[in-house]
């Protein structure tokens, strides 16, 4: 499987939403769009009139995270509205199957996505409803923390479930993604690489993303 780069606008500057999205445009695979309600994590950020706004700007497809209450009631408009990938929490959802099916059903790949304490056992018989496995490597709420290891037993786990089921669902880590760690979570099977201040903090945010996908890509067992 080849290596994923979604730079999170998290660590962007939300005044120019649309040039820090043209800044990676030449190298991300995807823009991914954190979308925090200050309910079900204490932050607030952005919702659906900004990605609306995105997707007009933006020329790399959106992967919109959504750490909301009740996805089963507003992750089909995120699909609806042309997002690329659209990810629940399956802490935050009720009825995760019907709402994977219908964000698959308007269009965009269905994630879901699990907190670093959440096991990832309970949800394998869940793979053949989704099109990605989020497996989170900080508390999602704030960008800027540091990657936490205890998480890399659950990203091996993770990758044996879906080889052992021959499976073509995308594993993405998000959270202190940077150089000095992305070879770490690549190593352990992800394939999917979030980051935001690694990408946005540097001087050249493309080449950063370049950089991150060069060092994943030579620790990876997938490559």
């Amino acid at each position: 499987m080849a290596i994923q780069i979604s730079p999170s606008i998290l660590s962007a500057d939300f005044a120019r939403l649309a040039d820090e999205a043209a800044a990676v445009s030449p190298s991300a695979d995807w823009l991914h769009v954190d979308v925090m309600d200050n309910h079900f994590v204490p932050n607030l950020t952005l919702g659906l009139p900004i990605v609306e706004s995105l997707l007009k700007a933006a020329s790399t497809p959106l992967d919109c995270h959504l750490m909301i209450e009740d996805p089963d009631r507003w992750a089909p408009a995120y699909a609806e509205a042309g997002a690329g990938s659209v990810t629940i929490h399956a802490k935050a959802a009720n009825a995760p199957v019907r709402t994977l099916r219908e964000i698959r059903r308007l269009g965009a790949r269905a994630g879901l996505a699990l907190n670093p304490a959440e096991p990832v056992e309970p949800y394998e018989d869940l793979i053949g409803e989704m099109d990605m496995l989020l497996l989170m490597t900080v508390e999602p709420g704030f960008g800027g923390q540091r990657f936490l290891d205890i998480v890399l037993p659950k990203i091996r786990k993770a990758r044996e479930l879906l080889d052992n089921r021959q499976s073509s669902v995308w594993l993405q880590v998000d959270g202190g993604v940077s150089a000095e760690t992305i070879e770490r979570a690549a190593e352990a099977g992800a394939d999917v690489f979030v980051a935001g201040s690694a990408v946005y903090g540097a001087q050249d945010p493309a080449a950063a993303v370049d950089t991150l996908r060069s060092l994943a890509a030579k620790a990876s067992p997938l490559a």
